[in-house]
C-alpha cells in the first residue's frame, strides 16, 4: 500500500472465494466453523486488497494491529476498519470485541481502511505517509459523492490528485489517466477544467500536492462529514453528523446548526430516539430530540459521538464501575482514546483546578506536574486558595524603544494610550470636523472595501521599506552582509517593492476620483475598483518567481546570522530600532501574506456586488488571478510562518539548540504552573510536533526564557488530577497514552536552581537590550496561550486605517492611524510616520460595544477592556464598524483575538 503512488481504478467489490470454493462452503466457513481460522480481505485507501490470516477468536484490535504492522502506519489513531452490516450501513469494527461477534460472515465481508477522525487541520499531521492516506480518503469521498463542493473546487482537488499520481502535466498522459481513473461522479463534464488547472502544478512533488488537497478539503463544509439520516420533532428530514467540534445538523447539504461539545451536557438514545441534553441557556430548550431509522442506526451514531468526544476532547473514559456522566446507562460501550497530541490548553473548564502529570514509563525519568494557569479565576473575590497575581511592577512594550503597555496590574503603571505624545492639543477634539468630513464620503459599501485596499496597501508598503530602506541602510553602513546574500535578498524584494509603489499610487488616484476630491477634470465612471485590481493582479503574476524564492531568502538569512558575527550584531541591534516594530524576519513574509489579503478583500467585493454590476466581472477575474497565485504559494507560506516562528523562539530561549530542526512544527505557547517541592511555580510552555519545552523567565538583561525541560512526545503519558473547591482529596480522572516510548537519552531535564524559581515571577521592569516584541512575553504576563492556528488567523485579519480614540473622562476624541497586526494595535499620528508611537497588546482583552453605564452616545464605537483598562474607539463608517464584516476593525479583533467558545481555555481576548 505504501509502496506506490499510482492510482488504481475504483473497484466496487471483489469475490473473496478461493479457487474451487463454492458459495455455500464459504458461507459455512463464515458461520459456525470458527476453529479453522479466518481469512479476511481488507481494502486499503489506495483500493488495493490484501488478505489477512487471523485466529478464529481474534478481536478487532489484533486485526487492526496486523493491518497497521503490514502497512507501517505510525499515526494510526486517526484511522479504523469499517464494514457494511446487514442493513448495508457502514459501521466501525470495535477493538475490544471478537470479530465473529460483530460480523456475521467475516470471511465474506470486505473490510476497508478509512479515516475515522478528521482533525480540523490535517496539514499538521507529522508523517508524510499519513497525509498521503488522508488525501486518498479525500479522493474516495469525492468519488463516492460525500465531499459535496462546487465543480470548480472539485476540479481543483482532482487536478492535485492527478499531479500526485502521474506528475507534471502532459496532455496525452492526462487524458489517458482520466479515462481510466474516475475521480468525480461528473468527471466528463469538467475534464478539460481539471487538465487546465493541472497544467499550473508543474514542479509540485507528491507530498506538496497531498498537502494542497488537504488544505483545500479542510475548508469545505462537508469535510469529514458522514450523514446519519434522521427527522426532527416536526418530522422534517435532516441529516446528523459528528465532527471534531461537536454535533452538526444538515438539511440537505446545508449545515443549519452546530452543537459544540461545551454546550452538550449529555447524549443518550432510547430505541430510535436520539437525545441531546444541553446546558441550560435562558429560555432555550435544553433537550433536543431526533428520530433515526432504527435502534441500530441510533446506537451507531451514538457510538460515533462518544468516540469523537473522547478523541477530540482528550478525555479518557471512566473505569467500567465508575459513574459515567456523558454516557448512557443503557450501554456498556467505552472508548479508550490514545491520541498523540497534547492540547492541555484546550481542556474544558469543568472544575476549578486541573493538575496534569507528564511521565515517561520504563525510562527511569521523573515526572513533572503542571497546573494550567487559567483554571483559577483571575479576579476572584472568594477565599479559596489561589496563586498570587504576578508582580508586574513595570510596563512591557512590544517595541523596547518606547514605554507603553497595559500588562501591569491596575495602579502600577500608566496606560499606554495616556502617553503625552498621544495627547497633543493639535490632534485632540476633532469631533465636529470629523462629523463634517464623514458626510462627504460615498455611502456605497464597495467604496469602503476599496478604501480598505488603499489603507492596508499603505501599511504594506511601509513594511516593505523596513527591509528595502532601513535594513539595507544598516547592513551597508556596517558592511555586515555577504555579497551573495545581499544580491539574493534585495534582488527579490526590490522589484516587488517598486511594483507596489506604483500600485499604491494608482489606488490612491482612483479613490480620489471616487470621492470627488481630485482636481483633475476627467470624464468617466470611476466609482469602481475592479479594473485597477484586475490590471495589477495580472501584473503581479510576473513576480511569482520572486515570491517562490522567499523560502530560500529566509533560510539563507538565518544561516548567515549564525555564521557571520557582524551580521548577527547588526541584525539584533536593528530589531531594537523603533521602525522594526515586529521581529525582522516577519517582514519577509509580508509579500506572500499580502496575496491572501487581496484574495479575501476581492471575495468580499464579489460577494457585495450583484453579477449585473459594472464592476463585478473585473473583480471576479481579479479574484481568479490572485487565487491562482495564492494557491501556488499557500504551502510555502505555511512552511515560512512555521520557520519564522521557530527562529524567533530560538533567539528568545536559552538552553535549546537547533530549534528549527527539519520536520518540527510549532503548535502552541502558553503559561502553566509547575508543581514543585517549593509549591506552584509559573512556567512558560512551548508545544511542538515532537516535543514539549517548559521554561522560566529570568532576570537576565537579554529578557529571554530559560529552558528547564525538553520532553519528547513519543512515550509520554499525560494524566490529570481534578481539584474542586472544598475538596481536600484529589480524584484521578483520566490517563492518556501517547505513542510508543523511546530511550531515556532523548530527554534532557535540567535541575532548577532556587534563583531560577524565584526569578520566574519577575516582570519586565528594566530597560532591556533584547527585544520584547514577541507574543510569549504577553502570554507570560496575561496568563494565556496562543496556537499556530491563532497566528494564522491573526495574519488573515491584519488591518490599518484611521480611528478616533476617546480621551479618558472627557468627551474629546483623538484621530490616530492604527495598524492591527500580530495580536496588537500600533498607534501612529499619521499614516506617513515611520514608526509607531505606542502599542496595545490585545491578548486577554475583550471586544464589545459600550453599555449604558459608559455614557457614550456616538455611532460606530467599540470597547476594549482588560480588567480595569478600558478604551473606546470610534470607526469612520458603518462598514468599518459592522460586527459581521471580516474587513472591519471591530470584527477583525473579534475574529483573531476573541475565543467565542467559553469552553476553550484560550482567553486571547
Amino acid at each position: 500500500m505504501a509502496g506506490t503512488r499510482l492510482g488504481a481504478q475504483y473497484n466496487t467489490g471483489i469475490s473473496t472465494l478461493e479457487p474451487g470454493q463454492s458459495l455455500g462452503s464459504a458461507m459455512g466457513a463464515g458461520g459456525k466453523g470458527h476453529n479453522r481460522g479466518l481469512q479476511i480481505c481488507v481494502q486499503g485507501l489506495d483500493d488495493a486488497q490484501e488478505f489477512y490470516d487471523l485466529e478464529s477468536k481474534a478481536d478487532g484490535q489484533s486485526f487492526y494491529s496486523e493491518v497497521l504492522r503490514r502497512i507501517n502506519l505510525i499515526e494510526s489513531d486517526y484511522f479504523g476498519l469499517e464494514f457494511q452490516n446487514l442493513q448495508m450501513n457502514w459501521v466501525w469494527l470495535e477493538p475490544t470485541k471478537l470479530i465473529v461477534k460483530q460480523v456475521r460472515r467475516p470471511m465474506n465481508t470486505l473490510f476497508r481502511l478509512s479515516v475515522k477522525f478528521f482533525p480540523p487541520d490535517p496539514g499538521q499531521l507529522q508523517e508524510e505517509f499519513t497525509r498521503y492516506l488522508f488525501s486518498l480518503q479525500i479522493k474516495r469521498d469525492l468519488i463516492e459523492g460525500r465531499l459535496n463542493c462546487t465543480e470548480n473546487t472539485a476540479a481543483l482537488l482532482a487536478s492535485h490528485l492527478v499531479q500526485s499520481e502521474i506528475g507534471d502535466y502532459d496532455d496525452i498522459a492526462d487524458r489517458e489517466f482520466l479515462k481510466i481513473n474516475k475521480l468525480l461522479p461528473y468527471q466528463e463534464r469538467v475534464q478539460e477544467k481539471i487538465m487546465e488547472i493541472h497544467r499550473r502544478h508543474i514542479g509540485q512533488t507528491p507530498a506538496e500536492t497531498d498537502f494542497q488537497v488537504l488544505e483545500i478539503a479542510r475548508k469545505l463544509e462537508m469535510y469529514g462529514v458522514r450523514f446519519h439520516p434522521a427527522a426532527d420533532r416536526e418530522g422534517t428530514k435532516i441529516n446528523l453528523a459528528v465532527a471534531h467540534m461537536g454535533l452538526q445538523v444538515f438539511q440537505g447539504h446545508t449545515k443549519i446548526n452546530t452543537f459544540n461539545w461545551s454546550k452538550i451536557r449529555k447524549l443518550s438514545f432510547k430505541r430510535k430516539q436520539f437525545l441531546i441534553k444541553l446546558h441550560p441557556e435562558g429560555l432555550h430548550q435544553d433537550t433536543l430530540e431526533f428520530l433515526l431509522g432504527s435502534r441500530d442506526q441510533c446506537k451507531i451514531f451514538w457510538k460515533n459521538c462518544v468516540e469523537h468526544h473522547s478523541f477530540f476532547r482528550l478525555l479518557d473514559q471512566p473505569q467500567p464501575k465508575s459513574k459515567a456522566i456523558f454516557f448512557s446507562r443503557g450501554s456498556s460501550f467505552r472508548y479508550r482514546c490514545t491520541r498523540v497530541i497534547i492540547l492541555m490548553w484546550g481542556v474544558t473548564q469543568y472544575c476549578n483546578a486541573l493538575l496534569l502529570k507528564v511521565t515517561f514509563p520504563n525510562t527511569g525519568l521523573n515526572s513533572i506536574n503542571v497546573l494550567p494557569f487559567f483554571f483559577y479565576p483571575v479576579d476572584s473575590t472568594t477565599d479559596s486558595p489561589q496563586p498570587s497575581p504576578l508582580n508586574t511592577k513595570g510596563p512591557l512594550c512590544l517595541s523596547p524603544s518606547f514605554q507603553m503597555s497595559t500588562l501591569s496590574l491596575p495602579g502600577q503603571a500608566p496606560s499606554p494610550l495616556q502617553s503625552p505624545i498621544l495627547n497633543e492639543v493639535g490632534t485632540a477634539r476633532l469631533e465636529e470636523d470629523e462629523e463634517g468630513s464623514r458626510k462627504r464620503y460615498p455611502t456605497d459599501k464597495a467604496y469602503f472595501i476599496a478604501k480598505e485596499i488603499l489603507t492596508t496597501e499603505r501599511t504594506y508598503l511601509k513594511d516593505l521599506e523596513v527591509i528595502t530602506v532601513w535594513f539595507r541602510s544598516a547592513v551597508i553602513k556596517e558592511n555586515a552582509m555577504p555579497e551573495g546574500l545581499m544580491t539574493l535578498l534585495f534582488s527579490n524584494i526590490d522589484p516587488i517593492y517598486e511594483f507596489h509603489r506604483g500600485f499604491l499610487k494608482e489606488i490612491d488616484q482612483r479613490l480620489a476620483l471616487w470621492e470627488g476630491r481630485s482636481n483633475a477634470h476627467v470624464k468617466g465612471d470611476y466609482q469602481r475598483i475592479g479594473d485597477v485590481m484586475l490590471r495589477n493582479m495580472c501584473a503581479l503574476k510576473e513576480f511569482t518567481g520572486y515570491l517562490q524564492k522567499h523560502d530560500e531568502v529566509l533560510t539563507e538569512l538565518e544561516k548567515a546570522t549564525k555564521r557571520v558575527k557582524k551580521l548577527e550584531t547588526v541584525y539584533k541591534e536593528f530589531e531594537l530600532q523603533k521602525v522594526c516594530y515586529l521581529p525582522l524576519n516577519t517582514f519577509l513574509l509580508k509579500p506572500i501574506q499580502r496575496l491572501m489579503h487581496y484574495k479575501l478583500i476581492l471575495e468580499r467585493l464579489c460577494k457585495h456586488y450583484a453579477p449585473p454590476h459594472r464592476d463585478y466581472d473585473d473583480c471576479k477575474e481579479a479574484l481568479k488571478e490572485v487565487a491562482e497565485i495564492a494557491a501556488q504559494l499557500q504551502s510555502s507560506l505555511i512552511r515560512l510562518e512555521n520557520f519564522q516562528k521557530l527562529t524567533e523562539l530560538q533567539r528568545d530561549l536559552i538552553g535549546i539548540e537547533n530549534l528549527s530542526a527539519p520536520g518540527r512544527e510549532f503548535i502552541r505557547e502558553g503559561c502553566l504552573y509547575k508543581l514543585t517541592k517549593k509549591g506552584l511555580q509559573q512556567r512558560m510552555f512551548f508545544l511542538f510536533s515532537d516535543m514539549l519545552l517548559y521554561t522560566s523567565k529570568g532576570v537576565t538583561a537579554t529578557n529571554q526564557f530559560k529552558v528547564h525541560g525538553q520532553l519528547p512526545l513519543h512515550g509520554m503519558i499525560v494524566s490529570y488530577t481534578v481539584y474542586c473547591c472544598g475538596m481536600r482529596n484529589s480524584k484521578r480522572y483520566a490517563v492518556m497514552h501517547i505513542s510508543n516510548s523511546r530511550s531515556s537519552d532523548e530527554v534532557s531535564l535540567e535541575q532548577e536552581s532556587e534563583d531560577d524559581m524565584n526569578s520566574s515571577r519577575c516582570s519586565l521592569d528594566k530597560q532591556s537590550h533584547h527585544r520584547a516584541n514577541t507574543t510569549m512575553h504577553v502570554c507570560w504576563h496575561r496568563n494565556t496561550s496562543v496556537s499556530m492556528s491563532d497566528h494564522s488567523l491573526a495574519v488573515e485579519n491584519q488591518l490599518s486605517g484611521y480611528l478616533l480614540r476617546k480621551f479618558k473622562n472627557s468627551n474629546g476624541w483623538q484621530k490616530l492611524w492604527v495598524v492591527f497586526t500580530n495580536f496588537c494595535l500600533f498607534f501612529y499620528k499619521t499614516h506617513q510616520d515611520d514608526f509607531p508611537l505606542a502599542s496595545l497588546p490585545l491578548l486577554g482583552y475583550t471586544v464589545s460595544t459600550p453599555g449604558d453605564s459608559d455614557s457614550i452616545h456616538k455611532e460606530y464605537v467599540f470597547k476594549l477592556q482588560f480588567k480595569s483598562h478600558v478604551y473606546f474607539f470610534r470607526a469612520e463608517s458603518e462598514y468599518t464598524f459592522e460586527s459581521d464584516g471580516k474587513a472591519t476593525f471591530s470584527a477583525s479583533l473579534l475574529q483573531s483575538s476573541v475565543s467565542h467558545d467559553p469552553s476553550e481555555i484560550i482567553p486571547i481576548c
